[in-house]
């Protein structure tokens, strides 16, 4: 992500001054330079496979917050 944003931010200047034609070259060499860019080893981010959510047995929230409440309060 850093490494994409330093890169974008020197291509702007370029970007900027460039006639369309050379803007659009410019801009593909942007893109392969980003794509190139290794992911350095990140170890111990491995994620588990699982949905975090799980079913409830209360019904969706449908209405405000102060409504629900209130429909608590007189019932």
């Amino acid at each position: 992500m850093q490494g994409t944003r330093h890169h974008l931010i020197n291509f702007i200047p370029k970007l900027l001054a460039a006639t369309s034609t050379k803007r659009l070259r410019i801009y593909r060499t942007l893109l392969k330079v980003i794509a190139h860019k290794a992911v350095p080893e990140r170890p111990g981010r491995s994620e588990p496979r699982v949905r975090k959510r799980r079913p409830k047995i209360y019904p969706l929230m449908t209405k405000p917050r102060h409504e629900l409440r209130k429909q608590l309060q007189t019932a």
